[in-house]
């Protein structure tokens, strides 16, 4: 018998994505970086208060200014000790989120705290978050 009509053609082979190893690589990356994130934060020596509190959970860390014992002010690696309201204002993560972080020494002084505060309202924040450390009983 002679078979007439359209001919069919061996397929090629199978043409679906594995999306597999990506699930693997994205899953891997999550976990790292979930790891590193919290240690990014402790780039400045400050010693955290220790109270009953649960910590803030610091969302991006290029909205953490931190007052250190001599009581500079330190935000995005700069000294911004003499104007933190301007650099507040200027910066970009700021003025989308409305918020800051603040980790100042447990021993400096409260009326440095209270100018960083000050400044951050005059600049425009909306909410203001302290940083501590959880105290062990």
């Amino acid at each position: 018998m002679v078979r007439r009509g359209p001919r069919r053609r061996p397929t090629a082979g199978f043409h679906d994505v594995n999306v597999t190893p990506l699930v693997d690589v994205m899953l891997v990356l999550l976990i790292v970086f979930m790891i590193t994130a919290p240690l990014l934060t402790t780039g400045l020596p400050v010693d955290l208060p220790n109270v009953d509190a649960e910590p803030a959970p610091v969302h991006d860390s290029r909205l953490v200014i931190s007052v250190m014992v001599d009581e500079t002010v330190v935000f995005e690696d700069r000294d911004v000790t003499r104007d933190v309201t301007g650099a507040l204002r200027s910066s970009l993560a700021v003025s989308a989120a409305r918020a800051i972080y603040v980790r100042a020494d447990e021993n400096v002084r409260y009326r440095a705290v209270a100018r960083v505060i000050a400044a951050s309202r005059a600049a425009g924040v909306a909410d203001v978050n302290l940083i501590v450390e959880r105290e062990v009983p």
